[in-house]
C-alpha cells in the first residue's frame, strides 16, 4: 500500500514533549525513509535519521547498530532511548543494550501470527497508541491539566 499523509500520526508525534529528540533509525537507506515520511507528512518533525550506512550496513538484529545509533545522536545514557519498532528480533536486541523498547502490532507482519516479547516494555497494535502506554513523554494535555487544577 502506498503511504499517505497521516494526520493522527502528526499530531501525536508534534505532542512529545519539545525537549526529547527524535529520530528515524532504519535498516534502510536514508533516502527511502526521506521518501517515506514526506509521503507520512512527518519529515519536519525528526531531528534526523541514523540509516543502515551510518550502522555500517549491521542491521537493527545487531547490538553494534544501537550503540551506533547512540553515538549519532550523540547519547550516553541507553535507558534515554525509546525504541519503537514491529519487530520482536530488533526489540530484543535493543533490550539487551538497556533501550526501552515498544513492540508496535502484535501481529507478525511476515508470519500474519500473534507475536509478543518479553524484551517489550509495552506491546501495542499501532503506534498511534503510544501516548497510552508511555503518557509521560507527552505534553500535557487540557484534561491532565484541568485535574491538575481540580
Amino acid at each position: 500500500a502506498l503511504l499517505s499523509p497521516d494526520e493522527q500520526l502528526r499530531d501525536m508525534i508534534s505532542k512529545i514533549h519539545p525537549s526529547i529528540r527524535k529520530f528515524v533509525f532504519t535498516a534502510s537507506v536514508r533516502h527511502h525513509a526521506e521518501r517515506c515520511l514526506d509521503a507520512l507528512g512527518i519529515s519536519d518533525l525528526f531531528d534526523g535519521i541514523i540509516d543502515v550506512k551510518d550502522c555500517q550496513f549491521e542491521t537493527k538484529h545487531s547490538e553494534s547498530s544501537f550503540h551506533i545509533a547512540m553515538g549519532k545522536a550523540g547519547v550516553d545514557n541507553p535507558e534515554s532511548c525509546i525504541f519503537v519498532d514491529d519487530s520482536v528480533t530488533n526489540i530484543s536486541a535493543g533490550r539487551r543494550v538497556g533501550w526501552r523498547c515498544i513492540l508496535v502490532g502484535k501481529v507478525g507482519r511476515d508470519c500474519g501470527k500473534k507475536v509478543t516479547t518479553e524484551h517489550a516494555e509495552h506491546e501495542i497494535d499501532t503506534i498511534h497508541h503510544l501516548p497510552h502506554v508511555l503518557p509521560e513523554i507527552f505534553l500535557p494535555t487540557e484534561k491532565s491539566d484541568q485535574k491538575e487544577k481540580d
